[in-house]
């Protein structure tokens, strides 16, 4: 069984591969108020996603295979 930290990381990359997302769109969709829903800041530290030259947030190569993973 997946935990609920897998599935909200899943959740999270998902939502960034449909759109690209602005920094602002992330805290204001993915609070990080409560430690253990830190799904955004998780990535960004696995490099899940990255922000790109226009500031917007976009999955990378090892974000798309960890969506792939759990799905």
């Amino acid at each position: 069984m997946a935990s609920q930290g897998t599935y909200l990381m899943a959740q999270f990359l998902d939502w960034v591969e449909r759109s690209p997302r602005t920094y602002a769109d992330v805290r204001d969709v993915w609070p990080s108020t409560c430690p253990l829903n830190s799904a955004w800041e998780d990535a960004v530290v696995q490099r899940f996603v990255a922000f790109n030259g226009d500031g917007t947030l976009v999955l990378t190569e090892d974000g798309r295979a960890e969506l792939r993973r759990g799905r």
